[in-house]
């Protein structure tokens, strides 16, 4: 898997060049935006969407080409659309460490003693960057050099997980408007904001592109990556509450200052007492809580019996994944490489 990355990290690196140099020769100005996009493009080692579609064209019995490897590497610039958004909307300080987009440029405007108010000028270049790499995922699709055929059957997938991660994002935004918990919505919001576009549409993207895929392949690719996405975001909620931010990159708790409403909390809701729920109302969602009031809250979570079973919703959908793969249509060559797979997007600390 590194020989895979290592080549998605080669095609990012040329294209960010290549898109850096045509920035700056419209405006020298342009140049912070080139190096921030770089910066959070390329400071990423996981590249799992490439990966997954990599294991899609291996499923067909396919093997990856130069034009191909673009191509599913355009899937690193559509997270990092997500993420800048993702960030934005809920007011995240840092992303890996290191501050968020929004917060960047908010920097940029109080070092340099812009005019005008800091805040809104970062807001605007968040929302600015992060359609720029959602142009760009499409713009090196378009260029890989994969044949005209190939891309117009890719396509209806790629712009179909674009709607379903775009559809999921406001879904998770309106969730945080409604007055109750709802486990169902939680995780519907699960697959469409993070599963869907993390694993099972780049599984149909890598099919697809193999030349080799079937009615039948795609579906039961789907089978193994619905059920994995949505582990996949599960996974990612306990790390929002638990996570150790020396790993995470993010404060210890900040699903909880942010006030997300994951399947974590709906499922702790559920098992709340009134006086629990009252007790929560005052830290919940309050973006000033301290460690105590972060860990009165991680305290609920667990006694409530919240956090056991949503880990082990996890262990039963990977499971269910894992079963997926032993479907015939599935390469078996493949196999082996969908089972590790599983494992990194489930077991995973980040």
């Amino acid at each position: 898997m590194q020989e895979i990355r290592d080549c998605v990290e080669i095609e990012l690196v040329q294209f960010m060049r290549e898109q850096s140099q045509y920035l700056h020769s419209i405006s020298p100005e342009l140049e912070p935006v080139s190096q921030a996009l770089s910066s959070f493009l390329l400071d990423s080692g996981k590249r799992l969407r490439p990966l997954f579609a990599y294991a899609g064209i291996r499923s067909a019995g396919g093997t990856l080409r130069a034009a191909t490897t673009k191509a599913i590497s355009s899937l690193e610039l559509l997270q990092a659309c997500a993420l800048i958004h993702d960030d934005l909307m809920d007011g995240s300080d840092t992303r890996r460490g290191k501050p968020s987009i929004h917060r960047h440029f908010e920097s940029i405007h109080v070092q340099e003693e812009l005019e005008g108010f800091a805040p809104a000028y970062g807001l605007a270049s968040a929302v600015l960057l992060g359609d720029l790499a959602l142009v760009w995922s499409n713009q090196l699709l378009n260029t890989s050099g994969i044949g005209a055929d190939e891309l117009l059957r890719v396509l209806p997938i790629f712009d179909e997980m674009r709607v379903e991660l775009m559809a999921g994002q406001f879904l998770d935004i309106h969730e945080q408007t409604q007055k109750n918990t709802d486990l169902a919505r939680s995780m519907k919001i699960a697959r469409y904001k993070s599963g869907k576009y993390t694993i099972e549409r780049p599984l149909h993207m890598g099919a697809i592109l193999s030349g080799k895929s079937s009615p039948e392949l795609l579906l039961a690719l789907s089978d193994y990556g619905l059920p994995l996405g949505e582990a996949f975001q599960f996974r990612d909620d306990l790390l929002g509450v638990f996570g150790d931010p020396s790993v995470t990159g993010k404060p210890a708790g900040d699903d909880l200052r942010e006030g997300k409403r994951t399947a974590l909390i709906a499922m702790t809701d559920a098992k709340c007492s009134d006086a629990m729920r009252e007790e929560s109302r005052k830290y919940f969602g309050k973006n000033d809580i301290d460690e105590k009031g972060v860990a009165i809250l991680q305290e609920m979570i667990v006694s409530t019996g919240a956090k056991a079973q949503l880990e082990s919703m996890i262990e039963d959908l990977t499971q269910k994944a894992m079963s997926a793969v032993q479907n015939p249509v599935i390469e078996s060559a493949s196999r082996e490489l969908l089972t590790e797979l599983a494992l990194i997007a489930t077991k995973r600390s980040m």
